[in-house]
């Protein structure tokens, strides 16, 4: 029988795009969102390529209506073999600004989310193994002003990445996280307002900014998922276009030593002494 792949977020930009390449490569898809008109859009348009796939509308911070969904996919399919957890949302506002709704509706989606979706969806993956991708974001990696939000959560993800690695790899499940550069609904909103800005500066574009379309991550996400290694797990793979990178967990930069000479040692790096 061919693999269960639980998309969240899968009605729009990369969900969609990776519920659309999953389809076409065989799997039963199940495409999870909270509009259920845009879910039957995308369910039929895996059908038109002749691909297996139904929805289920689910809001994923709500931990019964996880519960729900998971249990309506083990009564259809009986398995889960892949966990996709791409369902995000954004409310930008500087810290000193931000209302708490604010805050917990992003902390709740995608970090709540993600937790609600692994734990419902493990007892059901533990017995043949199985893969969980989680979407995190540079934001999560190096932060971003105007998102203490979205950097908590998706910060949040690596220690669920890297715990969850060590964690389910005896069970034969890996774990592992995506940061997508790629124009999404999103991300266009920022992207063209960097554009605008840098225009009126006449200043080039930065390449940072610069990036792929979202059919770029579905195809890593296929191909990653075709990878029989094992220890391929506990991984944050940066993907932009055609190109990935590694990224590599924090490391410690100074040696032990006392607090004293810690400072002068750190003083003489940034080049202050």
């Amino acid at each position: 029988m061919n693999k269960v792949a639980l998309i969240t977020g899968a009605t729009r930009g990369i969900g969609r795009s990776i519920a659309l390449h999953l389809g076409q490569a065989g799997y039963q898809v199940m495409v999870n969102g909270t509009k259920q008109a845009l879910i039957d859009e995308v369910v039929e348009e895996i059908h038109r390529i002749d691909g297996e796939a139904f929805g289920y509308c689910a809001n994923v911070a709500d931990s019964n209506a996880v519960t729900s969904m998971v249990d309506a996919i083990i009564a259809k399919y009986g398995c889960i073999d892949v966990l996709i957890h791409n369902a995000g949302n954004v409310h930008d506002q500087k810290c000193n600004r931000m209302s708490d709704q604010s805050w917990e509706s992003v902390l709740d989606v995608h970090l709540n989310g993600a937790f609600y979706c692994i734990s419902r969806v493990l007892p059901h993956m533990q017995t043949n193994g199985g893969d969980i991708l989680l979407m995190t974001s540079t934001a999560g990696l190096m932060g971003s002003v105007g998102q203490v939000n979205y950097s908590a959560a998706k910060a949040g993800i690596l220690g669920i990445v890297w715990t969850l690695a060590a964690e389910l790899q005896s069970h034969r499940i890996r774990v592992n996280g995506i940061n997508p550069a790629a124009l999404t609904d999103m991300t266009r909103p920022v992207i063209e307002h960097m554009m605008a800005k840098y225009a009126s500066r006449k200043e080039l574009f930065p390449k940072f900014w610069q990036v792929g379309e979202a059919d770029d991550i579905a195809r890593f996400v296929v191909a990653l998922l075709a990878q029989p290694d094992a220890d391929l797990t506990g991984e944050i793979f940066g993907v932009n276009g055609t190109k990935v990178t590694k990224w590599l967990r924090p490391a410690p930069s100074l040696s032990e030593n006392s607090i004293e000479d810690f400072f002068k040692t750190w003083k003489h790096q940034k080049g202050r002494e």
